[in-house]
């Protein structure tokens, strides 16, 4: 998805690959294959680039250290990307920051968590400090005997705490948002409209933009937070600042945050087709110290639907019908094999009536995967 603004904007890429038939091999040429945590394979690779950057969170934090100290133009850099690696060191410089953020600690044993569950009640959220995406390295513990497995098993040696992992409240929220920004070395900075996110199990399935119903001051503050967190953590390129809207005591809306990711991110899809400039352009410019773009959205409403993969192997003909069903989707299939659950790819619809093209992205996204056959 950053191919086609590279070549508008002149830029030649090239992909470190899992595989010769990943989703970038197949549309950059220049795509050698290796691991990320290989750090010959990674060495090799960044000799051949101007700037490094990331589609994912894990090359290990000390390769990229060893990249820096080499002299390689690493963006974001190690310093600021370990935030979106590890969710403790994220918590606590939050934390510090005065950032809203759901209350938490670091346990050990069960001994710990049940401590850390008498102040905030049960359940309680455990996470992996470092490795989980997509619901993965979450689990949610009505008790610490639910929980014994997980902290016997559950380490990580890249974490800052390897021992540890992260007990977070289980926020009452009302409902999920997102806060894309992206921020140049020279500081310039820009954001898109807050999202309302739609997750199941785990996974994001639809993004709403901007999102419904969202009262002014709350999206302001909520944008002013991820700015401030981009400037404050130094980061280069695209942020994603995920939320839990909840309401305070005093019966105001407010927020938490939940989780960082620096790099284009699915809540912004929808950029693509619905903004003047998507998150893909914008992360280019940004990395590549461009006068950033403009982030205003082209029509009223974008709707953003992921399609997730199902029974259908062979998807030609069900996105066939879609495309000649409704010509304003915009279908985009990321060349990947089909298992179920699994991002293979998304639709986006954009109009200046929110019912309408919800329900036209929805019926896309279930056409093609086979959910519905008409």
């Amino acid at each position: 998805m950053t191919a086609p603004p590279a070549v508008n904007l002149g830029v030649r890429l090239r992909v470190l690959a899992e595989a010769v038939d990943s989703s970038a091999a197949q549309v950059v040429p220049d795509s050698p294959v290796g691991d990320h945590r290989d750090v010959d394979a990674v060495t090799a690779f960044a000799a051949g680039c101007d700037v490094l950057t990331f589609d994912h969170e894990h090359v290990p934090t000390r390769l990229l250290e060893s990249l820096e100290a080499a002299g390689v133009a690493v963006r974001p850099g190690s310093a600021a990307l370990v935030h979106a690696q590890d969710k403790a060191v994220m918590r606590r410089r939050l934390t510090a920051l005065g950032v809203p953020c759901p209350r938490w600690a670091l346990v050990h044993d069960t001994a710990e968590l049940e401590a850390f569950a008498a102040t905030t009640g049960w359940p309680v959220v455990l996470k992996t400090p470092r490795g989980g995406y997509d619901g993965k390295g979450v689990l949610v513990v009505g008790s610490a005997g639910e929980a014994a497995d997980w902290l016997e098993r559950s380490h990580h040696p890249d974490a800052e705490h390897a021992d540890a992992l992260l007990a977070e409240e289980k926020v009452d929220f009302v409902r999920e948002l997102a806060v894309l920004v992206a921020r140049s070395p020279s500081g310039q900075a820009a954001a898109w409209p807050v999202v309302e996110t739609v997750q199941v199990g785990g996974i994001c399935h639809e993004v709403v933009a901007p999102a419904p119903g969202l009262d002014p001051d709350l999206a302001a503050e909520a944008t002013n937070a991820a700015l401030r967190i981009a400037g404050e953590l130094g980061v280069v390129g695209v942020l994603a600042v995920e939320l839990f809207e909840v309401t305070g005591d005093d019966g105001r809306p407010g927020f938490v945050v939940n989780e960082l990711a620096m790099r284009p991110h699915n809540s912004g899809h929808w950029t693509i087709d619905g903004a003047v400039t998507s998150q893909f352009e914008q992360h280019l410019r940004a990395v590549l110290d461009l006068p950033l773009g403009d982030p205003r959205p082209r029509e009223t409403w974008s709707v953003m639907v992921n399609v997730l993969g199902g029974t259908y192997e062979d998807l030609y003909r069900s996105y066939l019908h879609v495309l000649a069903h409704d010509p304003g989707v915009k279908v985009h299939m990321y060349g990947k094999g089909v298992r179920p659950g699994r991002k293979i790819g998304h639709v986006t619809v954009s109009g200046p009536d929110l019912d309408d093209v919800r329900a036209r992205a929805r019926h896309a996204a279930d056409f093609i995967t086979g959910v519905i056959d008409s």
